[in-house]
């Protein structure tokens, strides 16, 4: 007997599956990406139990010829793309023709369809084709049917041919949770796309198609929630033929999981480590340790410069030149939260702001607005209110009597002069920790010692970048065993890991020597450091390990160099502080990503009173 056999259509269409298929949120996936590539404009979805009953959607696309129904349920039947040239200029999310074969080959399938040019022909009238095919024997039947202009499939009894299959299944309210979580990825891919959602006859969700810049926000809003829209900035850059733009949360907005963050390229989400990476660095020093940032970007940069081919799923992709794409999205979000400051728009953005209820965050209920920025000026460090000044300890509380003082003046100030600074004038001091400031909306609590260690990191980090790197040589150079990707990474990188202070040369096929360290990690572990540069850039083709390094050290000195609890300011001092964060980059945040400041306006306080109630 042969001991190779050729598999049947069936079992290489359920082997397919298996790849394409995972449950029924995957199925929802491939059928809304195929509407969307037939030019769909509004998309209607309904599921039964969780969608292993039933899954039905309906779309006005470009519908499908009576000759290719058959055809679209073969392996490898696809409209779009032809050739070898097609395939490397992907440009619309479905492209391997497997989708169909593989749904139909476990499940029930019935799919209707009318074609765009067969309305003119049958004078606009409603008659359409259907195609049935059953999972068990893939037979298929062709018939007439009445619909309108569009497709509509309908998958019954998902896995009912493969129980082994059914039985990794969650429950009904688990697996429904992973389709409204595909329907919001693609929802937010396609702002020009109507949706909506049923599930168990019961209507989810409905979005109407945004088009104006409020309505693309309101549409952000409902997908990932109003405290997301409102303690984030938009971000639009453009530049090496890369052009980002999206959403991005103000850093004191964080997660305690990595749940709300989407990512698109040329209008596919992905899910790729050099992304996030990228990310990760950009919040690296205004973040909390331990927390996740949130956003919603897109990247869009030619076809060919990314391949979408490498998994059946299609979560990932290659981008030809790995290293400029990371580099862009570093350096294009860390310049963007560097640009955030407080503005006097604070207070009319800092309505109804919430935070995800943790320790970490604002509860729901609670409308403070940690470190709120809503400005972006341009990418500035001030300098110092007074070249000589210094945030020195006063001889003792203020009195009573002057901090009426203060308050007289603070409304002498503010009787003439409309431009009140963003963080208002200081009137008092909290038990020697936080200042009191009035601004022209409310109340402004500040931290002082987390606003000062912020102001004196970014001044250190200033002074270092504006002095050439200083490298110190080892008395007796360092010989590293590695393996021999890492060798040949550290021989052909040779001046760019140079030019970020670590000189290194090729001793062997698996040795490298290393003979030069920035001066100010001169104490660090060498062997360490150098062996997690060499990892960073075989993987992401660069690494910020040493300025990490550096700016741990810079944010420990500036720790212990900034104005500590219990200390008395006088108001000139807590003023001239004020000024400095208003100038100064990430001044919302400590070096260890707590907030600085938060914000009440003067509503929020009578709240509290019931004022005019």
């Amino acid at each position: 007997m042969s001991r190779i056999n050729l598999l049947s259509q069936r079992l290489a269409n359920q082997i397919a599956a298996g790849e394409v298929v995972e449950r029924p949120a995957s199925v929802v996936k491939e059928l809304m990406e195929n509407s969307l590539d037939a030019g769909a404009s509004r998309l209607e979805i309904e599921v039964e139990q969780g969608g292993t009953k039933q899954i039905k959607i309906k779309d006005d696309g470009l519908g499908i010829h009576k000759q290719d129904l058959e055809l679209a349920l073969s392996r490898h039947a696809t409209s779009k793309i032809t050739d070898l040239e097609d395939l490397e200029n992907i440009a619309s999310l479905g492209f391997r023709g497997e989708a169909l074969a593989s749904i139909s080959s476990v499940s029930r399938l019935t799919m209707t369809s009318k074609a765009d040019d067969d309305v003119a022909s049958n004078s606009g009238d409603n008659s359409g084709w259907k195609v049935v095919a059953q999972g068990q024997e893939m037979d298929v039947i062709l018939s007439p049917a009445a619909h309108s202009r569009g497709t509509t499939v309908e998958v019954r009894d998902l896995f009912f041919n493969t129980p082994a299959r059914k039985k990794f299944l969650k429950t009904e309210k688990t697996e429904f949770s992973r389709i409204d979580e595909i329907l919001k990825r693609i929802a937010l891919s396609r702002f020009d796309v109507q949706f909506s959602l049923t599930h168990n006859q019961r209507a989810i969700r409905k979005l109407l198609p945004a088009k104006s810049d409020q309505e693309k926000q309101r549409r952000v809003a409902l997908v990932c929630g109003p405290a997301f829209v409102e303690s984030s900035v938009f971000v639009e850059i453009q530049g090496q033929g890369l052009r980002l733009w999206g959403w991005v949360s103000l850093p004191t907005f964080s997660r305690s999981q990595a749940d709300l963050q989407y990512f698109y390229v040329n209008g596919r989400i992905i899910r790729d480590k050099l992304v996030t990476h990228a990310v990760k660095q950009a919040y690296r020093d205004v973040l909390f340790h331990g927390r996740h940032p949130a956003y919603v970007l897109y990247l869009e940069l030619a076809p060919s410069a990314v391949d979408v081919n490498v998994h059946p799923t299609k979560h990932e992709v290659r981008f030809r030149d790995s290293r400029l794409v990371h580099d862009f999205l570093f350096s294009s979000l860390h310049k963007a939260l560097a640009e955030l400051r407080p503005s006097d728009r604070l207070a009319d953005n800092a309505q109804n702001y919430g935070q995800e209820s943790d320790p970490f965050a604002a509860r729901p209920d609670s409308n403070f607005v940690a470190g709120n920025f809503s400005d972006q000026n341009s990418l500035s460090l001030a300098e110092p209110a007074s070249n000589n000044y210094s945030y020195r300890p006063s001889t003792g509380q203020p009195a009573a009597g002057a901090i009426q003082s203060q308050l007289e003046n603070f409304a002498k100030l503010t009787a003439d002069d409309s431009e009140v600074p963003p963080l208002g004038y200081a009137i008092a001091q909290l038990h020697g920790i936080y200042i009191l400031a009035q601004n022209k909306e409310g109340l402004i609590t500040v931290d002082m010692h987390a606003a000062h260690e912020r102001i004196t990191y970014e001044r250190m980090k200033t002074a270092c970048q504006n002095e050439e790197l200083k490298m110190q040589p080892l008395l007796v150079p360092l010989s590293i065993a590695v393996s021999q990707s890492e060798a040949d990474c550290a021989e052909t990188e040779r001046e760019a890991l140079l030019s970020i202070g670590i000189e290194l040369e090729r001793a062997a096929t698996e040795s490298i020597v290393v003979r030069q360290v920035p001066s100010i990690l001169r104490n660090a572990n060498i062997e360490q450091l150098v062996r997690d540069v060499l990892s960073d850039v075989l993987e992401y083709g660069s690494s910020d390990r040493i300025q990490a390094h550096q700016d741990e050290l810079l944010s420990t000195m500036a720790c212990h160099g900034s104005v500590r609890a219990n200390r008395h300011l006088t108001i000139p001092e807590m003023n001239a502080l004020l000024r400095d964060m208003e100038a100064t980059e990430r001044s919302g945040q400590c070096n260890h990503g707590r907030p600085t400041w938060v914000y009440q306006s003067l509503g929020e306080l009578d709240k509290l009173f019931l004022r005019g109630q």
